[in-house]
Formats: structure tokens, sequence, C-alpha cells
């Protein structure tokens, strides 16, 4: 599995191309067109983007994804945020070009494409139906855990005890995965385990 990280969209949120035999890739989340061009420039097809929260910032490239032929996938409890003042776009005053969502997906789901498997985690407190994804020993997180850190509770829809608790169900799982969060530097479940202070 190769995993390219590429900034996107006015806030540069990360969004990751993941690939198994480097021609086809699932795109997780899609905060601009930056990740479409870098695939183009690689010679990589998206096929899928995975969406792990709704705000305006990891939503951005979708409808350039899906008009180059990308199905756009989002968690079940996110759809409804997708076009709403929620996802924070107005607020910022940077339009969201809309697009449809095909497909959706809750916690405990598996999603498998071009031999890569991702299995969904949900775990709300930055948004109400954010979700994770756990592919291999790689753990997308999105805006819920960072490095040494963790997303915003003072959004709409945002709650402090519910992102501890998700907090909770990402610290046990197994092994160390690389953690490849929403924004800023990679970093291990291992060292958020330890050293993250919203870990104790």
């Amino acid at each position: 599995m190769r995993i390219y990280s590429v900034p996107a969209g006015p806030l540069r949120a990360n969004s990751y191309i993941v690939t198994e035999d480097g021609k086809n890739a699932v795109l997780i989340d899609c905060g601009g067109n930056e990740p479409l061009l870098f695939a183009e420039q690689k010679g990589i097809k998206i096929n899928a983007v995975l969406l792990t929260h709704g705000h305006f910032d990891h939503i951005g490239g979708c409808a350039a994804a899906q008009a180059a032929g990308a199905k756009i996938g989002c968690p079940e409890k996110e759809k409804r945020l997708l076009s709403s003042d929620a996802n924070l776009a107005s607020a910022i005053g940077v339009p969201v070009p809309s697009f449809l969502v095909d497909f959706t997906y809750n916690g405990g789901d598996v999603l498998d494409f071009f031999g890569l498997s991702f299995r969904v985690i949900a775990t709300p407190g930055h948004t109400p139906g954010g979700v994770c994804f756990l592919a291999g020993d790689a753990l997308f997180t999105g805006d819920t855990l960072f490095c040494r850190s963790v997303g915003r509770t003072d959004f709409p829809g945002g709650s402090i005890s519910q992102l501890r608790e998700s907090l909770r169900k990402l610290f046990a799982l197994e092994g160390n995965p690389t953690v490849y969060p929403g924004h800023d530097e990679q970093t291990t479940l291992d060292d958020e385990r330890k050293y993250n202070p919203y870990a104790f």
C-alpha cells in the first residue's frame, strides 16, 4: 500500500491518495483540487473519495473529483452537514461546489476497493457523524486525532465528551498504526497514547 499526502484547499487540509496497484486509488478527504492534479501527474486514477466528515476544508474538491469519475462516499450521519451552514463554508466565505453523495457508510462497515480494505470507525465529537478509517497499519483520523492534539469541539454539533469517548476507542485499537490526520504532521498511535494531553 502506498500513501501520498497532499495538502489541499484554503486551509491546506491533508488529503491522502491510497493505492495498492499504483494505478487505482482511493482519496481520503478532498479539500481542494490539488490531490486530483497530483494523481493525474502520477498516472493514478482516483476511483472513490471517502470523507471523514463534512466540513468545507475536507470536501471542497469533491465536485471536481466526481466530475472526473470518482464516487463520493460520506458517513451516513454527516450527509446533512455537507450542504448546510454547519459545514462552516459560509462562515469563512469559501464557496463549496455542489456534489452528490454516491454511497454512505457507518461505523463497523468495511469498504473494499482495488485490493484495499478500509474499516470504518465511528468517532463523533468534532462533528456528530465523523469517522476514521483503518487500512492495514494506517489510521486516517480526519479531525478527530492530531499529533499531540484533537479536533475542535466548539463548532455546531461538536461534543468534547463524545470526542474523548472516540479517543478511547482509537487508543484501544490493536497495534501501533501510523496516524494520518486531517491537519499537521503524521504521528503514531503509541505516541498519542503516551503523549497526547487528551489521552488522560
